[in-house]
């Protein structure tokens, strides 16, 4: 029955089938994230063979690993873009593709993630953000918003939240853009544009974790999660006009930067061409 499921999902030729189904909890935008960066590849008609995905670890890190059907790097908690920036000055003719969580990537791994956007590394980052850390207990994370009930925040959240987005613009990259999971098609383009960017790209997604974070915080169901989602998303355009205080509890949705920097790698072959050049090394 579950192959017959299977064969009728278009893109199913990019999945380990030997995987699935997946280990994520019901209802988590683990899927949808998943299904999203599928469809970009295929629309671009990227060969996979052509990537490198690299993840950390947590609930969003099982997004690329074991799922997604290409060479993958399960790395060490708050180390994928540590990974990943080897592997770009290793093969910097490889797409290299980091997918992972909020928890991995902003807290633990926090520092790779604004220096690789510094750099302006050669890599797209698709940040899963589920508010929460969801694999090790629902403990109150650098995301999570103000107010809201984890384990470790029982009567109520007291810090503001980490805006990444921002934050990552800020840092130096070339593209980042944030969306939710109840923007699936936007989701799409930002990913595909963020693939063909010469440059460090972020995709923050917004995603729900009903197990975790949303009964705790009266969304038991994933729709009713959606629904907040949609119901508190501002665009960016909509967003420059409005007040800090109006923008309390708010998601800011679409592209928050897009410019061309130099580009790490290639400054750097362009340096190693300098000084061969200069010692007389070139062509050894």
């Amino acid at each position: 029955m579950a192959n017959r499921i299977y064969s009728t999902y278009p893109m199913v030729k990019y999945l380990r089938k030997e995987a699935l189904p997946t280990a994520l909890c019901p209802g988590c935008g683990g899927g949808t994230v998943l299904n999203a960066f599928a469809n970009a590849i295929d629309q671009l008609k990227l060969d996979p063979r052509d990537l490198v995905v690299v993840s950390g670890i947590g609930c969003s890190a099982w997004i690329a690993s074991p799922y997604f059907l290409a060479d993958t790097l399960h790395t060490t908690h708050g180390r994928a873009i540590a990974f990943a920036t080897g592997v770009k000055v290793g093969l910097p003719d490889k797409k290299v593709v980091v997918i992972s969580g909020d928890g991995d990537l902003a807290s633990i791994g926090g520092n790779h993630l604004l220096h690789a956007a510094r750099r302006n590394i050669d890599m797209t980052v698709i940040l899963v953000n589920n508010f929460i850390y969801g694999m090790t207990g629902g403990q109150v994370a650098p995301t999570t918003p103000f107010g809201a009930k984890t384990t470790t925040s029982p009567y109520r959240n007291i810090e503001h939240p980490l805006q990444i987005s921002e934050t990552v613009a800020a840092a130096g990259a070339s593209y980042v853009a944030r969306w939710t999971t109840a923007h699936v098609y936007q989701l799409i383009e930002s990913i595909k544009k963020a693939l063909q960017v010469k440059g460090f790209s972020l995709v923050e997604v917004i995603s729900q974790c009903p197990v975790q974070y949303g009964r705790r915080n009266r969304m038991k169901e994933p729709a009713e999660m959606l629904r907040w989602f949609l119901k508190n998303s501002v665009p960016v355009s909509k967003a420059k006009n409005m007040s800090p205080e109006e923008l309390e509890g708010k998601f800011i949705i679409g592209e928050i930067i897009n410019r061309q920097r130099p580009e790490f790698t290639e400054e750097l072959n362009k340096l190693i061409d300098e000084v061969q050049e200069h010692f007389g090394l070139k062509g050894e």
